[in-house]
This record gives structure tokens, sequence and C-alpha cells, in this order.
């Protein structure tokens, strides 16, 4: 089973743009939680993604729990673990163990996941580690560097 991308509520057309090539390249399949900050037809979207869109898997949900909801009736036992992306987190992205299956899930560029989200998966909330002269690291770099991590852990399957 192939890693999976999760943006949840994403703003920024570039970035999804980003990701959707970073997961052609990898195989990772791309999760689009909504409302969307742009149309799936935007320009800088599609741009970003550069002619790769064929090689994505995009899936759309109308919110979180729909996602979830989705996994578990396709997946049911073998669903894998979600991790959310926060700057807050407790354990750096190094220190978990990833599998294949698991999902990276990133928040909305200007305000991250939503509180109770990451209440409710605190043990699976993880982190970048950065200095304190920004904020977050570009929602896309997030991205490719937890699923290269993975990628790595798991042996880099399926690429070359």
């Amino acid at each position: 089973m192939p890693l999976h991308i999760v943006l949840h509520e994403p703003l920024i057309p570039a970035n999804t743009g980003n990701i959707a090539r970073s997961c052609a390249a990898t195989g990772a399949h791309l999760h689009l939680i909504h409302p969307l900050g742009f149309s799936t037809d935007d320009r800088y979207l599609k741009r970003a993604g550069l002619d790769y869109w064929h090689a994505v898997k995009v899936h759309h949900y109308d919110h979180f729990e729909h996602f979830a909801q989705v996994q578990k009736e396709l997946l049911g036992e073998r669903a894998g673990t979600f991790y959310f992306v926060e700057t807050w987190g407790e354990k750096l992205y190094t220190e978990v163990a990833f599998r294949d299956g698991d999902y990276i899930i990133l928040g909305k560029e200007t305000t991250g996941l939503p509180q109770e989200l990451t209440d409710r998966y605190k043990e699976q909330t993880i982190r970048i580690p950065m200095s304190g002269a920004t904020r977050s690291v570009n929602l896309s770099n997030c991205a490719a560097i937890v699923l290269f991590e993975g990628l790595r852990q798991l042996g880099f399957p399926g690429l070359e």
C-alpha cells in the first residue's frame, strides 16, 4: 500500500500542485479535504503540478470525518496510522516508524490543523524541527520532508 498525503482545507494552489507532483513521483495518494481555497481548475494549481496530474490518485472529501469514515470503510483494520504534522507536535517526524498505508496529514497554510483534531490525535501529532526565525515551513516542503522520511524508512518501495 502507498503512503498518503492528506491536505486539510489547503488554501494555496501552487502548494497543492507541488504536493501533487511529489505524489506523482512517489506513488503516494493525495487526499483533499474541503473546502479548498481555490478551484481545482485553477491555472496555478495545474501549472505547479505540471503534466503529472494523470499520475496522481486524487481523492476528495467534504470534511475530516468523511475522510476518516471512507478510509475505515475501505480498509478496516488495514488502514494506516494518521500522522498530523504541526509545529507544536511533541514527537519529531523521524521518531515514528512509518508503515505502508500511513497518512501524513497537513493543515491549511494560515492556521494549520483544527485544534479539535490535534487534541484528539495528540500522540500522532509530529513536527519538523526548525529555528524560531519563522512560524513554519512551507506546506509543500513539509509534505515532501515527511513523505520522503516515510519512504526512506520503508526502503523506497517501487522507486529507483
